[in-house]
């Protein structure tokens, strides 16, 4: 009794007026009704964004460069006669796949993949525009968003978008596995500061092994970029030889985006 007679005078010191103590029942079960109607209104989010077992590429659409004529293959193939995996090949070409659907980091910031390198790059320089080529590598691609950016983004990226049809991307994670052994956790393509490289893998110590990994691409963002992403992602995989002039075939077995971690810590790689 004492509780609810404090709320009816917390009532009334917020403005409400005098109220009794059946029709203070009355509002309290009025609230709490919409609380737990707005609470049904809600749908559950999904675990995942996306799962690609690679049976098909039906969900990913070619990924090519103006300059660049030699592209590099994508294609499904079995392994062990039951398992399909994507299967790419690279020489002295560059082109990736991108998946055809978005998904926004803050929701889904886990991304989970099984990846298997046969060769590596012997004239591979990641720090170089002259070496920068991967035998694989899976990276997240950040939308350009017109009403967050500045004048002078504004007056570039509608000079691209008139170039080239659509909007660049802001930025992107580059997860990779380089031919070189990096000590840094991550660096900036020798492109673009907006692309920054995070070598998973590097070397020949694990060639010709699947390897599964899991990674925080919101952490990850934050870390390496210093600020929020943007609100809307994509997924792309490439196989890139056109800088080195080499040959790798590499793989894919699966890639998902996920609200949550499978691991019971998905490890950020500090500096």
């Amino acid at each position: 009794m004492n509780r609810m007679t404090n709320l009816a005078t917390l009532y009334k010191v917020l403005g409400g007026g005098d109220i009794s103590m059946n029709r203070l029942w009355q509002v309290i079960s009025a609230v709490l009704m919409m609380e737990m109607l707005i609470v049904a209104a809600v749908p559950a989010q999904e675990p995942m964004a996306l799962r690609e077992d690679f049976n098909t590429l039906d969900n990913w659409k070619p990924l090519t460069f103006p300059k660049i004529e030699r592209h590099s293959e994508y294609v499904i193939t079995l392994e062990n006669a039951d398992n399909r995996i994507l299967t790419t090949r690279s020489s002295a070409s560059a082109s990736g796949i991108i998946c055809k659907g978005s998904f926004s980091p803050f929701h889904y910031p886990i991304l989970r993949w099984r990846w298997k390198v046969d060769n590596v790059y012997s004239k591979a320089d990641p720090h170089t525009k002259q070496g920068d080529d991967y035998p694989l590598r899976v990276y997240v691609i950040f939308e350009y968003d017109p009403a967050k950016a500045g004048l002078a983004q504004r007056v570039m990226y509608g000079l691209a978008k008139k170039l080239y049809g659509e909007y660049p991307p802001l930025s992107s994670l580059n997860y990779v596995w380089s031919s070189q052994n990096i000590a840094e956790p991550f660096f900036d393509n020798p492109y673009t500061d907006r692309a920054k490289m995070i070598p998973l893998r590097s070397g020949t110590g694990e060639l010709g092994q699947w390897m599964e990994e899991e990674v925080n691409i919101l952490a990850d963002y934050r870390r390496v970029f210093g600020e929020e992403p943007p609100a809307s992602a994509s997924l792309a995989i490439m196989n890139d030889s056109d800088n080195t002039g080499e040959a790798a075939v590499s793989h894919v077995d699966f890639i998902e985006v996920r609200s949550s971690a499978l691991k019971a810590e998905t490890p950020i790689r500090d500096p």
